[in-house]
């Protein structure tokens, strides 16, 4: 979807990587690397016995209210976190809905397709992309916004987001990625204070799910009994309500706290592997707080299709509203995958990289 010859919303990373791009490494879809792990393959494998019988969703929404202490009515399960953005575009009655960029596109391309008209608050690199929210229309009966947000990698305030509720507006912030954030500092899920708040969690980043589709809307219970009546009979599967009740459990959260402090060495290493380009124009948005970074690169579309000769797919920046041709997405991997693609990258751009990566 293309908006007035602007970018095209409904390009996403999974794009690089299809067809012609399938053996190529991967740094360009968010999903966790080796991922669902072995016990979750188990889970899901159990599951298949109850297929004969339609979903019941009660387990798995109990499960994630307790997760983030609420009661289950605050809860509604979707067909990851993209259903939910659909489901918020028709069931809402809303004026004024303003999407926050650069950010996940397809909040916006849902709302046009609802037959809203949308308006965009840039957020402006000189800021380091960086939420101001005196930039937010007044009038804004719907704000959406990403935390950390999709691809700049920013993690904003929960203070600075908080300060964007009113009486008459929803607040509707994208967390898909929160849990890859150690110890989830600035998270809004959870909370019951903020007038308005609409929170939305996908498990299919954390947990390698996004061929199952499951994630979840935390919002007032009014919020989840209007985005319920939008919603089709059933729409969650028996193995996707499975998955999330399994990855609200104990094990789970341990074992994600775990990946994320993993996940924040490993972009400390890409982040500085790619400091040894600074001198040919490279630039990281800092800090990053998310598992990928966003870089401004000179000829960066040149760069991806010379990397994709190479073996390596990284997500282009110039569909997301803000960002232009020079910026790129890069997945945060392991040490050795990114000390690969840093002699990929040194090659793309015609200058030797360090041949084991940079040092500790």
């Amino acid at each position: 979807m293309r908006t007035d010859d602007g970018p095209d919303l409904r390009h996403h990373g999974d794009a690089e990587v299809r067809d012609d791009g399938a053996a190529l490494v991967d740094l360009a879809v968010n999903v966790r690397a080796d991922t669902p792990p072995g016990w979750l393959r188990e889970v899901l494998a159990a599951s298949l016995d109850g297929l004969a019988a339609y979903p019941d969703g009660r387990a798995a929404r109990a499960a994630v209210a307790a997760r983030h202490g609420l009661p289950a009515d605050r809860v509604l399960l979707t067909a990851g976190a993209a259903e939910a953005f659909v489901l918020l575009a028709r069931a809402l009655k809303v004026r004024r809905p303003v999407v926050v960029h650069p950010q996940f596109t397809e909040p916006e391309a849902a709302l046009r397709d609802a037959g809203h008209t949308v308006d965009r608050v840039l957020l402006r690199e000189a800021d380091g992309f960086r939420l101001d929210p005196g930039a937010v229309p007044q009038d804004a009966d719907l704000v959406v916004i990403g935390n950390p947000t999709n691809p700049t990698s920013v993690l904003h305030p929960a203070a600075t987001i908080a300060a964007l509720a009113r009486p008459g507006r929803y607040l509707v912030v994208d967390e898909a990625f929160m849990d890859a954030v150690p110890g989830e500092r600035e998270a809004l899920a959870g909370r019951t204070d903020v007038p308005g708040l609409v929170v939305l969690r996908s498990l299919t980043k954390t947990w390698g799910l996004a061929g199952l589709r499951v994630g979840y809307v935390l919002a007032a219970p009014e919020t989840v009994a209007e985005l319920e009546r939008a919603q089709p009979l059933w729409p969650v599967s028996t193995p996707a309500l499975a998955a999330a009740e399994a990855c609200v459990g104990p094990r789970a959260l341990a074992e994600a706290a775990h990946a994320a402090h993993r996940i924040a060495a490993d972009r400390a290493h890409l982040v500085a592997g790619l400091g040894e380009f600074a001198p040919l124009g490279l630039r990281v948005v800092e800090p990053a707080d998310g598992p990928f970074v966003l870089v401004r690169l000179p000829g960066a579309a040149a760069v991806r299709r010379r990397l994709r000769e190479l073996g390596f797919a990284v997500r282009r920046g110039d569909t997301f509203p803000g960002l232009g041709g020079e910026w790129l997405r890069l997945a945060v991997r392991d040490r050795a995958t990114v000390d690969g693609f840093l002699r990929a990258l040194g090659e793309a751009v015609r200058v030797p990289a360090h041949p084991s990566g940079p040092a500790d």
